[in-house]
């Protein structure tokens, strides 16, 4: 049953798009579905040529290199190579600049970021609380101590009474 259904439609398919291509003629392929040339180094070889379009001395360096190779220049050889490929490995292996570029960015962020923060410590944050001195630190710590806050797992279990000190 499934079969046939299948047979059916793929029939359909091949007809309506044979008959497509010969009422038009010809069919126009959209530019972004062509391949496009790339120089990586994990793809040696590009489905395309860089040099799409030839000027006329180039075609007849194509021409030459139908025949003996053993006829070819070191420049001609050379200008084969760049009509199919727009760098060398060598090239694409050379370092390049774009660190300096990278680390100028990130510490122009980094200091812009330092400039707000003590912008806002100056001008937006007030002074720090007086619960976060030392002393007031000290008598709070003394006063949960009194009340013997958290016997069993907090301050006081930590704390010798006996003694006056921590326990060690």
């Amino acid at each position: 049953m499934l079969a046939p259904r299948v047979l059916n439609l793929l029939g359909r398919r091949a007809l309506t798009t044979s008959a497509c291509l010969q009422g038009h003629g010809s069919i126009a392929i959209p530019e972004y579905t062509l391949p496009k040339y790339n120089d990586h180094r994990a793809v040696p070889l590009p489905e395309v040529s860089y040099v799409d379009h030839l000027s006329p001395e180039q075609k007849s360096l194509k021409e030459k290199e139908k025949g003996a190779w053993a006829s070819l220049s070191a420049n001609e050889k050379v200008d084969l190579y760049y009509i199919k490929f727009h760098e060398t490995y060598a090239d694409m292996n050379k370092g390049s600049n774009e660190w300096k570029t990278v680390l100028g960015g990130t510490l122009l962020f980094i200091g812009f970021t330092a400039f707000i923060f003590m912008w806002q410590r100056k001008y937006v944050f007030g002074e720090i609380p007086h619960t976060l001195s030392n002393d007031w630190v000290a008598m709070q710590t003394k006063r949960m101590l009194d009340m013997r806050a958290g016997p069993i797992e907090g301050l006081s279990s930590k704390w010798d009474f006996e003694n006056n000190q921590w326990k060690k």
